[in-house]
């Protein structure tokens, strides 16, 4: 526990305890008469309300679309799985402006559903639910989806034999030991959503404000920073509320399970009944996924003369006063810091969800829960506080390279543990005892009893840190430098740009980030395809 004890105290806990000192201390004394006083306006408990009812609703939606491909990628093996997987991961990665531009010329004025039925849904709540779907699908898909691929089928199968109809099987047999992992994904399609900002800032407009919008508006455009302060501290109670309630359901519903290699758990569709489910689920990615970006894809080819590769050629030269190097430069900054931050990640995670596997002890079952704080904390404060905090010695990092990955590390740390944890757990106990008992060392039983089991859920971890790092926006736009940046600040300052240059610029940066993602994930689906079928121990 002392590594990742020490990365979340000095670059999680510091930055952001600087800047909310910053903005409750005057003169020296803490004010915390604003906080009474903040939280008592009716227009800020409206944001808490809207904050709070528009997460739920968008993780129950969320689960309800994603479960079925969930099951379908787990247990059915057809043509364009691998690539069709990776695919399903790219909008997690795309920063939220994109997106949001992306569902807006699907949804607003002058978009595919106006020009078609006359149907607007830009400034309502439902856009802002089906793009956070578009968002998160991923997240259960691949969470829940890598636990469910290794559960052993024919425990679900005795109970079928033994008189269970197919749902009770499920319901009775399935659904319990998928618990953790159903959990860990809800929490983790809960933090993001209700910390979002781009989303409900593009497609929500005026009558709709989360707190992570509501921090940003107070802090660069008020420049109110005791009430950004504020509202901070709020949105970490209740973070910190609702991941103390996750630990201690998930705790009372840990078991043993038997787990078996992925490979032998797949078949083809069997029956009229899993054919309509497979082709349910790919028109729902077909609707939902392929669609918005199709929309980018289109639009970064539409240049002011018909299609072509315009605004990809003008990306290889910094005219234009947005950069100081060709934005074509941020696709190898991105590539670096999202290497660097997935070692990080793996490191500090992996290290977090070996210790928290043991249970041992009050402290760190606490650190369970704050292991995913920083998903739910804004990402406004975060960057700030790297800015105010990290530039003295011994930590004076605001000139060198690693803080970038340090931030994208923050997020893609709890992705790592809340993806291993329920493998870990689900390993039996048993085994470990026996390999000791047989002599083995402590190092030994996890390379041969433990890493077997975790590989492909290590991998998957490693995967998601990845496309979160290449993907983070919140933190990064405030300590890239003008000269490296990533490709999501390098779309946001183009996006914030007029004219249709600059626009097409962004459209075609977002083009490369898919593809790149698409390309990264894909390969990863094979190096895990290989390792998991060389491995003998299953």
């Amino acid at each position: 526990m002392a590594l990742p004890v020490a990365f979340f105290a000095a670059f999680f806990a510091y930055p952001v305890a600087a800047i909310v000192a910053r903005g409750l201390k005057v003169d020296g004394a803490w004010q915390f008469g604003r906080i009474a006083e903040v939280v008592s306006q009716p227009d800020i408990r409206h944001v808490l309300w809207f904050t709070t009812w528009q997460a739920l609703a968008s993780t129950a939606l969320t689960l309800l679309i994603a479960l079925p491909a969930a099951y379908v990628f787990a247990r059915f093996d057809f043509p364009g799985k691998q690539v069709l997987r990776a695919v399903v991961t790219v909008p997690f990665v795309l920063p939220t402006v994109v997106a949001g531009t992306a569902f807006l010329a699907l949804l607003g004025r002058g978009g595919l559903l106006d020009e078609m039925w006359g149907v607007r849904l830009d400034t309502t709540v439902w856009a802002i639910l089906l793009a956070h779907v578009f968002f998160n699908y991923a997240v259960v898909v691949r969470t829940v989806g890598g636990l469910w691929s290794q559960l052993d089928p024919r425990q679900e199968e005795a109970a079928r034999v033994l008189g269970a109809s197919r749902f009770a099987a499920w319901r009775k047999v399935t659904l319990p030991a998928l618990a953790p992992a159903v959990a860990a994904a809800s929490l983790m399609v809960f933090l993001f959503t209700f910390t979002s900002f781009g989303i409900v800032q593009i497609l929500g407009g005026p009558a709709y404000s989360t707190l992570e919008v509501e921090i940003y508006r107070q802090t660069s455009q008020i420049f109110d920073l005791s009430t950004a302060a504020v509202l901070t501290l709020v949105q970490f109670a209740a973070v910190g509320a609702i991941l103390a309630v996750h630990a201690w359901t998930v705790r009372r519903r840990e078991t043993a399970l038997r787990l078996v290699d992925a490979a032998s758990t797949t078949h083809r569709p069997r029956g009229s009944g899993q054919r309509a489910l497979l082709g349910g689920v790919l028109l729902t990615i077909a609707a939902l996924i392929l669609l918005p970006l199709g929309v980018l894809v289109q639009r970064s080819f539409k240049g002011p003369d018909g299609y072509g590769f315009t605004y990809f050629r003008a990306l290889t030269s910094a005219d234009g006063g947005a950069f100081l190097v060709p934005p074509i430069d941020a696709v190898g900054n991105s590539l670096q810091y999202a290497l660097a931050a997935t070692a990080i990640a793996v490191l500090v995670g992996g290290l977090a969800a070996a210790a928290l596997t043991r249970r041992a002890g009050r402290f760190v079952r606490g650190f369970d829960a704050l292991l995913m704080l920083p998903l739910g904390v804004s990402a406004v404060t975060v960057g700030f506080g790297f800015l105010i905090a990290l530039d003295e010695p011994p930590l004076d990092l605001r000139a060198s390279w690693i803080l970038v990955p340090l931030a994208q590390a923050l997020v893609g740390v709890p992705f790592v543990v809340r993806t291993m944890l329920p493998v870990l757990r689900a390993v039996d106990e048993r085994l470990r005892e026996a390999a000791a008992v047989l002599g083995a060392s402590p190092w030994r039983v996890w390379r041969e009893v433990d890493l077997p089991m975790v590989r492909r859920a290590l991998l998957v971890a490693a995967g998601f840190a990845f496309a979160v790092s290449l993907g983070e926006f919140g933190a990064t736009v405030f300590i890239a430098r003008p000269d490296n940046p990533t490709l999501p600040v390098a779309v946001a300052r183009l996006l914030g740009r007029a004219g249709e240059l600059n626009y097409g610029q962004a459209m075609a940066l977002s083009t490369i980030l898919m593809v790149v993602c698409a390309v990264s994930l894909l390969l990863l689906e094979r190096v895990r395809t290989v390792s998991t079928a060389s491995t003998g121990e299953f």
